[in-house]
């Protein structure tokens, strides 16, 4: 049975438990001068046994420099990317680490790879990457070449060289469109986003095959592509759709920021939701219950999501993850609120505030 990890296990311990010098031991939590799969595997079961604890200050002693992990990002500042920000920064702090971020405008592999790259040769040991950009460089010459630990979130797919953490996006939208589709709407509209996100496509999938297992067809004309996942493209479909001869009696959008957007030129238009008109977004940002009326949404829950991509990246800095890549799903959640159903009957106020007469006056 292994011990607890306790602090004063040595790299020499661990290496006469392992019958190994204590350079392969190092080696191995270093991941650098790989070993036999057999030398490895003895490793780390001397490791798990002694309960041996890597020590990040001395190794940041070492370098001459704090161990970092570097956040790559390829939009504006969003609620979403905030979000990122302090599941990574969780993660971060609790082990003594420095996250530092290089984010940019462009929306191409090269861009993509000049900032992976400036932040590596800045002393980031591993990296983060969010949409767009863990598209961009899935597959890149130029990130394996660096030779770090790499890591996504909030992808639609498992990419080839990457750890991923994300969400099944198409089970989540088939069930939010389920949802919409038991409130009673058959004539639905679907807002995607940009083409370079992978989950569009597995979304957009989740929404034809919802249609489908209800017998409705989709309307072409109530499907608009290639749009930004922020509030102006939400105002953009809310005139296109809403402002058509047969307007929808739902709206179902990619993003928080894309239905605030639908929102705001309802709202414009006079239309009361939900009753002329239901509206969903994704990921259950702060932006989805600060709106009026509240986002029905999908919960991704991003925070904890960067959370343990960072946990993983931090693993593999210690030589204690998986030399190989892996793929964790979390669960999505269906959260609603008044943009799809009718609000709940308002609760007396209580406490030192006074109550609220049946005539709705706030009285003292």
């Amino acid at each position: 049975m292994a011990r607890r990890r306790q602090e004063g296990v040595t790299i020499r311990a661990v290496a006469e438990r392992a019958g190994v010098s204590a350079m392969t031991v190092s080696n191995v939590i270093n991941g650098v001068n790989r070993a036999s799969e057999a030398t490895v595997a003895t490793v780390r079961a001397a490791i798990a046994e002694l309960g041996y604890v890597p020590n990040l200050a001395a190794r940041r002693l070492a370098k001459a420099h704090a161990t970092t992990v570097g956040l790559v990002y390829c939009n504006r500042r969003t609620p979403f990317l905030d979000a990122v920000l302090v599941g990574s920064l969780r993660a971060t702090n609790a082990h003594g680490l420095q996250l530092t971020l290089r984010g940019g405008e462009g929306a191409d592999r090269a861009e993509a790879e000049r900032m992976a790259q400036d932040l590596v040769r800045a002393g980031a040991d591993a990296l983060l990457l969010i949409p767009p950009v863990a598209e961009l460089l899935s597959g890149s010459a130029a990130l394996a070449a660096l030779n770090v630990p790499v890591a996504a979130i909030a992808t639609g797919t498992r990419l080839p060289g990457v750890t991923t953490v994300r969400i099944d996006n198409r089970a989540a939208m088939v069930a939010i469109t389920e949802r919409v589709m038991s409130r009673g709407h058959r004539r639905i509209a679907y807002v995607a986003g940009p083409d370079a996100y992978s989950v569009v496509q597995a979304r957009l999938g989740g929404f034809r095959a919802a249609l489908a297992a209800h017998g409705l067809d989709e309307d072409p004309e109530l499907v608009l592509h290639g749009l930004e996942f922020d509030h102006a493209a939400g105002l953009f479909a809310g005139r296109v759709l809403l402002e058509r001869p047969a307007p929808p009696s739902a709206i179902i959008c990619t993003s928080d920021d894309l239905a605030a957007g639908v929102i705001a030129h309802a709202n414009h238009l006079g239309l009361r939701l939900p009753a002329d008109l239901a509206v969903t977004g994704f990921d259950d940002t702060i932006v989805a219950s600060r709106i009026w009326p509240p986002l029905t949404v999908v919960g991704q829950p991003v925070e904890d999501m960067a959370h343990r991509a960072t946990q993983c990246l931090i693993a593999a800095l210690d030589g204690m993850g998986s030399a190989t890549t892996a793929d964790e799903l979390f669960e999505h959640s269906i959260v609603e609120r008044e943009s799809t159903s009718m609000a709940p009957r308002p609760q007396p106020i209580t406490g030192d505030y006074g109550w609220t007469s049946p005539e709705g006056r706030l009285q003292r």
